[in-house]
This record gives structure tokens, sequence and C-alpha cells, in this order.
């Protein structure tokens, strides 16, 4: 089979195409068929920063959409052929990928592959953060940053459905935050501005939810933006900065709060509550109330200008490579 392989960390380039055997599932695996793969930010941190990656060589990729090619031993409620979405551990650039049975989802009736590969990782985290962490609640104010990307997309439409009072992204351009007005925010701004274009917004009061991957200083930032008992989750480093720390001082005086998420602790920790997230998820996909557009897709031999794409802070929505 064909797959992507990164034998040495590094930029873009060090993705390479090579043809290897394809993997078979143990006991609690299934083997898909891939017919298109999710790109993602945390791939691209895998590449260049070993970010999860266990050992080299190793094949990056951790959202497929294709077909049901093997049952490993013990899995119930699949069947050879079944359309499916799955999270992989990676290994999702590839025609063949091996994932974890309870990470793996069968299609909701009317999505196709193209759709479905875009819901594994993106939409539960974008629904646990408006609802199962973050406790969105009817006419409260969110701020979200990475607006414009994968997750962020999707979360200004489930904010809106929520009944948010008002929904802030924050973007790196202008051409971001004129994507993200059409996706469900009624205000984008500027990543060098964003804490006083908050503060003059809501009239100096700030918002009750703010939702953060990148970290460091963006997310004390963040914290400052909070109202009087406002809450911010943290789902990233993206922005690279040590780890960050928040303590009394921080929190006491306006009352606030900071949770965690991680959609893959949660597949490895939590799986069933991760079956049950995604279904709350992707039924929402189903039935057309949220969409997360498909706004660049490579053949899989182009995967290194996806993620050159990706890291040049210039894409929107979600990116795909086709495989199958």
């Amino acid at each position: 089979m064909r797959a992507i392989q990164v034998s040495e960390l590094g930029g873009p380039e060090v993705l390479r195409l090579v043809e290897t055997g394809a993997p078979r599932p143990g006991p609690g695996e299934v083997a898909v068929d891939v017919l298109y793969a999710g790109v993602n930010f945390a791939e691209v941190k895998a590449r260049s920063e070993g970010y999860r990656v266990r050992s080299l060589p190793f094949v990056p990729g951790l959202e497929v959409s294709g077909r049901v090619r093997e049952l490993g031993a013990g899995v119930e409620g699949l069947a050879v052929g079944q359309e499916v979405a799955a999270m992989a551990e990676g290994g999702g650039y590839a025609e063949v990928a091996v994932v974890p049975a309870a990470a793996v989802f069968p299609v909701p009736e009317g999505v196709g592959p193209r759709t479905a590969a875009t819901l594994p990782t993106v939409l539960p985290t974008a629904h646990a953060l408006i609802h199962e962490v973050g406790r969105l609640q009817p006419g409260e104010s969110v701020l979200v940053q990475g607006a414009a990307g994968g997750v962020g997309t999707a979360v200004g439409q489930l904010a809106r459905l929520a009944g948010a009072g008002a929904v802030y992204g924050v973007v790196s351009s202008e051409a971001k935050a004129a994507y993200a007005r059409e996706h469900g925010y009624d205000d984008a701004f500027l990543t060098d501005s964003f804490p006083e274009d908050v503060r003059r917004a809501t009239g100096g009061r700030g918002v009750d939810l703010v939702l953060d991957p990148v970290g460091g200083r963006t997310l004390r930032q963040g914290l400052d933006a909070l109202a009087l008992f406002g809450r911010l989750v943290s789902y990233g480093n993206a922005g690279g900065e040590g780890p960050w720390q928040v303590g009394q001082p921080e929190l006491y005086p306006a009352a606030r709060s900071v949770a965690g998420f991680s959609v893959l602790s949660l597949a490895a920790d939590a799986p069933e509550a991760l079956r049950d997230l995604a279904g709350r998820a992707f039924a929402l996909a189903a039935n057309g109330s949220v969409k997360l557009p498909v706004t660049a897709e490579f053949p899989l031999a182009e995967a290194a200008e996806a993620h050159r794409l990706m890291e040049g802070r210039t894409s929107t929505g979600k990116l795909l490579l086709r495989v199958g």
C-alpha cells in the first residue's frame, strides 16, 4: 500500500510517499480502507516536533473515512465493507489504517465519505468545548481563538445553536475574519489587538467563555478577557510556548475558572464517553445543523503541500487528503 512516512523530524519535505505492507488489526482493532484523511495542526506538530510520536519512522494522520477492511478479534457491531469515520492514533495518511474499534463510528446516513473525514476529531471537540466542558448557557458570550480553523468553524455554529448572546473569534488576518463572520461569528478580531477589541465589544465586561488552543501568552490574555465568573477551556498549545500555569492570583479576584480538554486523551482514557460524545456531535452533521467546509483537498502524494498551507496560517475550514 501507499503511505506517507516520516523518518526524521523537520519541515514538510520530510513527508515522503512510500510503498509498504498493509497493517493487520490486532484484538480490539479495525483495519480501514481509507478514502480520505483529515489534516490537523497536531500532525504538523508531530512532523516538526515529535508531538505524541512514540518512535521513528511513523505515519501521521489522526482521522480518516473509508470502509471497514478487516475486523480484529473481539470486535462487534461493525461489518466488513461498512462505511465508517475513525479517529486514529496515527497512521491515517495511508491506504490502510488500523484504528481502535472504540474510535470507529458508522457514517450517518446522508453523509458522504468526504464530509465524514472532517468529523472524527473536529466535531466532538467542538461539541465538548461548547457543551460538556464549556457549559455555555443561553445568552452568554464566547470568545474563540483560531475561529477560522476546523474546530473554530464548527464552534461558531454550535455556539449559535446553543443560544449564545454573542460569538466572537480571534484570527490572524482580515481574510480569516471575513470567513469567521460567514460561519456563525458576530465579529472577529485580529490576534494582536483582541484583548482591547473584546473589552470594547462588551462594554468592558468581558466574555463568559473563552476557548483557547494556543496556550502561553495568548491564554493569559484570554483569562484577562473573562467576565466575572467567566470560564476558560484550554484544548491545545499550538503556540509552542512552555507549559502554562495559573493559580490564585489570576482566578480568585473575578471568580474565574479554567478547564482542559483533549479528544485524543478522551479516546485513550474514556472511549465510551467519546462514543457518546461523537454520537451527539455527528447527529448535528447528519441533520445539517453544522457544516464544516472542505476548503482544500490534496492527493495523498501531496501531503507536504497540505502541511505548507496549514503552516502558512492562511488556511480556513478543513483540509483533506484524498487517499482512496
